[in-house]
């Protein structure tokens, strides 16, 4: 089956490198940066091109949420495949008389730092079964953990993944700055974090919680809070606040 990447970003970047690292066969890589392109077609030694999108089997998307439904125009092969990675869209944003799917892989990607592919989840969602049997088959050569999803999971799937993953970095980067101001090296901040990511390894975030929050220390909270200002202050009054409801106290 012949199979083409669409797209020069941290996905599509780590998608290409999981196919080929599982000795999957990717027929091309498509996009509009060359130079990226280039590089990973260099560092694969598969095809690509800027210009010539190849008939394919099955087409992968993996370009911005916002730029997908424009991108799957080009396709015009009717009786192709056609998969975006996205989290959040349905599979009718695309646009063609092929048969449309998603091939969602759950991980925050950056081309520099290198991941074990067999540990990141994918979600798949297609038309018939026939295809969804393909593309867990295909996902399943890559991961140990993929699950046929509907549209409507996949939203929550999504939403979680923006509460466990971009608001806990916002989070550090919020941290970051306070540790900054006193010129103490974020650095020594590391095993913390570390230790609160491995501690819901082996048990529930509700029981893991700590702090003066939980424990209702209002002289502490306070003494916090005037330590604070502007957007800062309203996030650790909000988190506090969340806390406690959680907790009912």
């Amino acid at each position: 089956m012949q199979t083409v990447i669409i797209g020069s970003g941290n996905v599509a970047y780590h998608l290409a490198k999981a196919f080929v690292s599982n000795t999957i066969p990717l027929f091309q890589i498509f996009g509009r940066n060359e130079q990226e392109l280039r590089n990973l077609s260099e560092e694969l030694q598969v095809p690509y091109s800027t210009k010539n999108l190849s008939d394919a089997d099955l087409y992968i998307i993996c370009v911005s949420d916002n730029s997908i439904e424009d991108v799957s125009k080009i396709i015009t092969n009717k009786n192709c495949l056609v998969a975006h990675t996205s989290g959040s869209l349905p599979i009718d944003i695309l646009v063609g008389e092929y048969r449309k799917s998603s091939f969602y892989p759950l991980q925050t990607f950056s081309k520099t730092k290198k991941m074990d592919y067999r540990n990141i989840p994918f979600f798949i969602e297609t038309e018939n079964n026939d295809d969804s049997k393909m593309l867990c088959n295909i996902a399943s050569s890559i991961s140990e953990n993929v699950m046929e999803s509907t549209y409507e999971k996949r939203k929550y799937i999504h939403l979680t993944a923006v509460f466990a993953c971009n608001f806990v970095n916002h989070l550090f980067s919020r941290a970051k700055e306070i540790s900054d101001t006193q010129d103490i090296p974020f650095n020594y901040f590391l095993p913390l974090i570390d230790e609160t990511v491995q501690k819901i390894h082996e048990f529930e975030p509700k029981s893991a919680q700590t702090g003066p929050a939980v424990r209702n220390d209002k002289r502490i909270l306070e003494i916090h809070e005037q330590l604070l200002k502007d957007e800062s202050l309203e996030i650790y009054k909000t988190m506090n606040h969340s806390i406690q409801k959680m907790y009912e106290l």
